[in-house]
Formats: C-alpha cells, structure tokens, sequence
C-alpha cells in the first residue's frame, strides 16, 4: 500500500475519500471528530499546492436526494476547521460539478454533495466509477470507516486511477492494527456491548492470538446463562448459547484467561433508576436486568489488566447512557488510560464512552471505523485495503 506522504503529489487535482458520516440535527454538527480527523491529510496536501475534491456519503438517503443530508454543513465546518473557504458542489457528478472541479485552483477545495444521492455508489457502477475518477488525477483513500464496503468511492474508482494512496488517518489505522498480528505480551482483548453475534468473529479470530478475554456489558448475559444460570429480564441471545460454551471451551484448550463478571449492578430497566441493587452473577433476580459489572468484577478485571502490555478494547462494560449503570464502564476507561501499555481502542459507544471522559490523549490509537475495525478483528480483508494494494 503506498501512502500520500511518500509520494509526489505536488500541484495534482486529488480526488479524496473521506468519512464525514457525522450526526447532523437541525442542520447542525453535533460531534466533529471525524471531520478533524481528516485534517492533517487536507493540510499536507496544500501545503504541496494540490487541488482537493473532496468527497463523502451522509446518512443513507437510499440514492434519493434528501435534503437534510446535503454535505453543506460538513463543507462550513470542514473550512472553518482548515481556515479557508470549502466550495460544496451541486451534486457529485455531472456537467456543473466537472466545471466546478476544472475550475479549481491549487490550494482550493471542493467538497462533492452525499455520494449516496446516486445509487451507483452503494452498487459500486462502474459508469459511476469512472464518472467520479474523472474528477480527479490521483485518488486519496482517508476513509477507513468505509473501507470495509466495496463502494464506488472506495474500491470501483481505483480502477480508473493510476496512482492510488492511503491518507495519513488510513495509515495510522493500518500501522495499528496490523501491530495486533505481532503483539507485545501479555496482549488482553476487552469485549463488551450488547451482543455475543456482532462479536463471534472477532472472538473466535483472536482466540489463537490473546493471552486474556475479558467479556463485559449485555454480552456477558449470554455466557452467564450458557454456564446454567439465571439471567432474569436481562438481554441474552438464547440462540447462541451453545457458541457462548465452545468460545470459553476453546479458551480452555488454548490456554487463554477468560473472564466474565463475578457481580452486576442490577435495575428495573435500562432507562431507569428504579431498582438498582449488587448481585453476585448466581442470583440475579427474575424481575431485574443484568445493566452493569459490579464493584468485584471491576477489582478482578483490572488485576487482569494491569499486566498488559497490548489491549484491544471494543464494547463498554454496562447501559454507561444512564449514568446508574455507566461506573463499571468509567472504572475500566480509567484503568486503561493509565497503563504503560499499547492501548487501541473501536467501535463507536467505546469512542463516545472516552471522549466523554475526556481521556483520548491518553489512549495509544482510538479506530474511526465501526464496522471496518470489527472485520479487520475478524480477519477480514477489507476491500478498501485491497484495492489500494492491488493498486500499490
């Protein structure tokens, strides 16, 4: 794969991939993350007086123009963010926008309307395809949130580009995950979240590699009731049960630590204050839901932790919305930031979760990608990768 800062690109027209999927309500941006994240990439590209299209989807209009999801409040923030007037394009492609593009001065950029307003992306057309590479002389992949979708804008365009990259924010991202093939030791995943099934891969792929598992949060539930015991109200995935036995089987066989909770902070409902109380995991009652780890669970996970040299953290530990049921959660992020330890960290309630806290500098790497950095987990190829090593 080869990356923008070790090519020349000096003076190119770049076409780039970004994902600026951001939560927009009332017409305003309400987390810019990953809009800034994309930053350095853009500013070193005109600083090597590059013309910039830049291009991304909004929300899923369904390729129908939806005008709540127009790019024009990304494109304010995106030249507030890089000081310089942003021009947002009428539509992604077609006679107006290709005038715009070769109108374009070095040092200017333009943002292209929601990619997804047009079917043929989500499709991966190939008439689409090369009708936005014509909009460009080089491509700029700074999309890893993408990059496990083989979309028009992230894998079909490459094939009508000669010279094909990875921005700095794709770059950092493959330098961290692959480090997880050749961890340094002890090297722990923490999983949480709601469900065992968005999981499953990522747990049987790392089984060979960790030498801990630490499981929290709802997903926990699903173990709890494979070992025989109760889980009253509390979510589970009855259907995989028997997954939930052969994943801590094959822990056994590998040699691996493998720990669920000891105690849950138990309560009425998810939403609500009612009820709360610290069970031991055999007696969680009929009429309550499992909706955080307890005080012991906290204490032994992070006599696990402690020895950590790489951490993998995907999934909080509790319902942590409701801030009842959010200090197991807490106790962990806090735990984790301090470590001498590699610490890397996915999945967007994980993201939410730190960034709350106000701790992401003292996390070694915090993945943009959701879905890609699940697959990538999973030991996936993602085909955003792919097409720009095919390329490479």
């Amino acid at each position: 794969m080869r990356f923008i800062d070790k090519e020349d690109i000096s003076g190119k027209r770049l076409l780039i991939r970004v994902d600026y999927n951001v939560p927009i309500k009332n017409g305003e941006i309400q987390d810019d993350n990953r809009i800034k994240a994309s930053i350095p990439t853009l500013k070193m590209a005109l600083e090597k007086n590059a013309s910039l299209v830049v291009c991304s989807h909004l929300g899923k209009p369904k390729g129908q123009v939806v005008d709540e999801l127009s790019m024009k409040p990304v494109a304010k923030r995106l030249g507030e963010l890089l000081e310089l007037d942003v021009l947002l394009a009428p539509d992604c492609v077609g006679n107006e926008t290709k005038e715009m593009v070769n109108n374009l001065k070095p040092g200017q950029v333009l943002m292209l309307e929601n990619l997804r307003f047009h079917s043929g992306e989500q499709k991966n057309d190939p008439e689409f395809s090369r009708e936005l590479s014509s909009l460009g002389e080089a491509y700029v992949n700074d999309a890893f949130g993408v990059s496990h979708r083989a979309h028009a804008s992230v894998v079909g365009v490459t094939e009508f580009f000669d010279l094909c990259l990875g921005g700095l924010l794709l770059k950092k991202e493959w330098e961290y995950l692959t480090k997880i093939s050749k961890p340094e030791r002890p090297f722990i995943l923490i999983s949480g979240g709601a469900k065992v099934s968005s999981k499953l891969g990522v747990l049987n792929n790392l089984m060979d590699k960790v030498d801990c598992m630490i499981i929290g949060g709802a997903m926990a539930n699903t173990f709890i009731k494979a070992m025989g015991f109760g889980v009253g109200k509390s979510l589970v995935e009855d259907d995989l049960l028997d997954d939930a036995l052969a994943i801590m089987q094959k822990a056994r066989e590998k040699g691996a630590g493998f720990y669920i909770p000891v105690d849950f902070i138990v309560g009425d409902g998810i939403d609500s204050n009612e009820g709360i109380e610290v069970v031991p995991y055999q007696n969680i009652p009929e009429n309550k839901m499992a909706l955080d780890i307890g005080p012991a669970t906290c204490t032994m996970f992070a006599e696990v932790l402690t020895k950590a040299k790489t951490i993998v953290w995907n999934g909080p530990m509790g319902a942590f919305e409701n801030r009842a049921f959010a200090q197991g959660s807490y106790n962990i992020a806090d735990l984790v930031a301090d470590l001498q330890a590699e610490t890397i960290v996915g999945g967007g309630d994980t993201d939410a979760l730190i960034h709350k806290l106000d701790l992401a500098e003292k996390f070694s790497f915090i993945s943009t990608g959701g879905g890609s950095f699940m697959e990538f987990l999973e030991g996936k190829v993602l085909p955003g990768f792919k097409a720009l090593q095919d390329k490479g």
